[in-house]
């Protein structure tokens, strides 16, 4: 009896013993099936990669337009709708972007900030070296507390470097990791031809683009409301802050250079400004004409600030080209 007693102890062991085994096994074929980090990040960024659709060349060109009318030496225009190249005037030459960094700048920004009503403190350490780089500034004042909503503007509006520097640190902690964002995007978006050295466009010989690139950008850009929602406006009033108490009222750069021309059977109904003179004068823009959307892209033309804006001079000659007979 004692026998059995000690056979049937035994027998109630092995289940016990098996069991670490068992669990052994179970996590080593689970193992297998979980991806490794890497792998995971590369499927998110394949999956961010096809949500941009890519821009489509025309077999002959659409518009009527000469390059050789235009004072821009690179130029592309793109209907939205079905991502169709109508024009395109040396789209992939390397381009320096001068203030149309903005976009990407701004975008970034967007998609990185939690709370655009967050107050955001502008250090004294950065306005110095922006006054001897005799950068644009918005009009904001060292130390000033200032909405993320109303930075935003500032970079769009009056192409405020105060404003891009001052969101840069307050999401990356520097003006250089930061950029270091805006090259990542450009990645996810197949801006193969792009390199951010900066936030502001302030000239670098490694701060670098195509206008085929900035309207990948654009296009992406203006499918957030947030962004299209500054990028179409004319003008806008900030809060209250404790250096201006009636706050300030910011004023598109392009639409004042546009003053009162309009486009037959249509409107510009937004852009972006940019200007050194390794850039020349740049246009980003984005009009409706008889109810299509369209987005053109122009660097390169001779002027400054004070001569004729040949940057808008190009705009309207091609957007007039584009009103159906």
């Amino acid at each position: 009896m004692a026998q059995r007693i000690r056979i049937k102890k035994r027998k109630s062991r092995k289940p016990v013993l098996l069991l670490p085994l068992l669990l052994v096994v179970l996590a080593v074929l689970g193992y297998r099936y979980i991806p490794e980090p890497q792998h995971l990040w590369e499927k998110i960024s394949e999956d961010r990669t096809a949500a941009v659709s890519p821009l489509k060349p025309e077999t002959q060109s659409a518009v009527p337009v000469s390059a050789g009318r235009l004072n821009s030496s690179q130029a592309i225009l793109v209907r939205l709708k079905d991502q169709r190249i109508l024009m395109e005037k040396n789209s992939e030459e390397k381009i320096y972007p001068a203030s149309l960094t903005k976009i990407m700048t701004a975008i970034v920004a967007i998609e990185n900030l939690p709370d655009l009503q967050e107050q955001i403190k502008l250090p004294q350490s950065m306005f110095q070296e922006l006054y001897q780089a005799n950068a644009t500034m918005a009009g904001f004042q060292p130390d000033e507390q200032v909405r993320a909503m109303d930075l935003l503007y500032g970079v769009m509006l009056p192409s405020g470097a105060e404003s891009c520097i001052g969101l840069a640190e307050r999401i990356a902690g520097s003006e250089r990791k930061f950029a270091l964002m805006m090259n990542q995007k450009a990645a996810e978006l197949g801006m193969n031809h792009t390199n951010f050295e900066n936030t502001t466009g302030l000239h670098a010989k490694n701060h670098y683009t195509t206008v085929k690139d900035l309207a990948v950008l654009l296009n992406y850009a203006l499918q957030n409301d947030t962004f299209r929602e500054i990028f179409t406006s004319s003008r806008h009033s900030t809060q209250s802050t404790n250096k201006h108490p009636g706050g300030i009222t910011f004023y598109s750069t392009m639409f004042t250079a546009l003053g009162n021309s309009r486009i037959r059977g249509g409107e510009i109904l937004g852009g972006k400004t940019g200007y050194t003179d390794e850039a020349g004068l740049c246009l980003a823009s984005f009009a409706q004409v008889d109810k299509e959307h369209y987005i053109l892209i122009t660097a390169g033309a001779k002027g400054n600030h004070n001569s004729e804006q040949y940057n808008i001079t190009d705009a309207l000659t091609v957007y007039n080209r584009l009103e159906k007979e």
